[in-house]
């Protein structure tokens, strides 16, 4: 059976995209558990070395699914783009994301793709904290670096509602995917929290669905060294430009002065406190009240405003779904 050539007859409109990369021990178990509710199964071989595809199309017998190779190894983000372009030029109304080591429970799509089909949402995605009880299984470290991950998520993506951004297991409607800019979202493992980035600057709906976490024997490439000097950078280039495009290129409310008042504010106190402090140690000579005062008053004030600015980017999280206001799709932006 030739899979990757059978026509897709669409039911329901949703399409699963799984990057297929040293999973060849998970996959059947992972394709044979989806419900009558996915219409194509987009497994994508990302250069597998234990060549994924072919493994697929040997022994998979389930008409829904497509192979789809690439010559070299994009990532896990790079597999997923390739997933949506496809399932998007085949017409997919919903794509959600599953990842191939068995960690993902595939009977919760449909916890996925309701709140898209019915306009409250237009992306959504796993959440593996919302049950203390079910947190015990992640291992120590990961929810370590989780917890961390997730306030530098909230801060450079401006999604503060939303928590676990590292998770994997994701749905998205077909017209928003289809706006993303696909070929500037990182194609490594960054690509989950890159992906919400982008949203936002589309002002998308994003919304947590709860799931158990589930770990079993699969290993992951990730090195916490790595992860966290990556993705720290990659976190502040992602919050300063979510800054400049939200509230000073795209709009510019009251929030946008307060900003710049703080970051003035707090320059100043620091640069002026630090000085006067260097230079007092230095001469043996105390610095009067008001040398001391003016720098003080200017980190209090800093400080308030950066809260007021902050409260304003809490409040401003986007509520209103997107794709039910769209009338037909656009091709990928090309915003850098």
């Amino acid at each position: 059976m030739e899979l990757e050539n059978h026509p897709i007859i669409w039911s329901h409109g949703i399409a699963v995209v799984i990057p297929s990369y040293r999973v060849v021990h998970h996959i059947l178990e992972v394709v044979n558990a989806f419900g009558p509710e996915v219409d194509v199964i987009y497994c994508v071989d990302d250069a597998c070395p234990e060549g994924s595809g072919d493994f697929i199309a040997c022994n998979a017998s389930d008409p829904r699914i497509r192979v789809l190779r690439h010559a070299q190894n994009l990532g896990v983000g790079g597999a997923v783009m390739t997933g949506y372009r496809q399932a998007i030029a085949d017409g997919a109304r919903v794509i959600v994301k599953v990842d191939g080591d068995g960690q993902m429970n595939p009977t919760l799509i449909p916890a996925f793709v309701t709140p898209i089909l019915r306009g409250i949402a237009d992306y959504t995605k796993g959440n593996r904290f919302w049950d203390l009880r079910q947190i015990k299984q992640m291992p120590f470290m990961r929810r370590i670096g989780n917890l961390g991950l997730s306030f530098l998520a909230k801060a450079s993506t401006g999604y503060w509602n939303v928590f676990d951004p590292t998770n994997g297991y994701t749905a998205i409607h077909a017209d928003i995917a289809a706006r993303l800019p696909l070929d500037s979202i990182s194609k490594r493992y960054f690509f989950e929290t890159d992906m919400l980035f982008r949203l936002n600057t589309l002002r998308a709906v994003v919304l947590d669905v709860p799931m158990d976490a589930r770990y079993g024997d699969e290993t992951s490439s990730l090195k916490a060294s790595r992860v966290l000097v990556e993705f720290s950078f990659k976190h502040l280039r992602n919050f300063c430009k979510r800054i400049f495009y939200n509230y000073f290129l795209r709009d510019l409310p009251v929030a946008s002065i307060e900003l710049l008042l703080a970051v003035g504010l707090l320059g100043f106190g620091m640069t002026f406190g630090a000085w006067r402090w260097w230079l007092s140690s230095h001469t043996g000579h105390a610095a009067s009240i008001g040398t001391v005062m003016i720098p003080s008053l200017a980190l209090v004030f800093g400080m308030q405003l950066a809260l007021a600015f902050l409260n304003y980017d809490v409040a401003s999280v986007p509520r209103r779904a997107l794709h039910p206001r769209l009338n037909h799709r656009l091709p990928p932006a090309d915003t850098k």
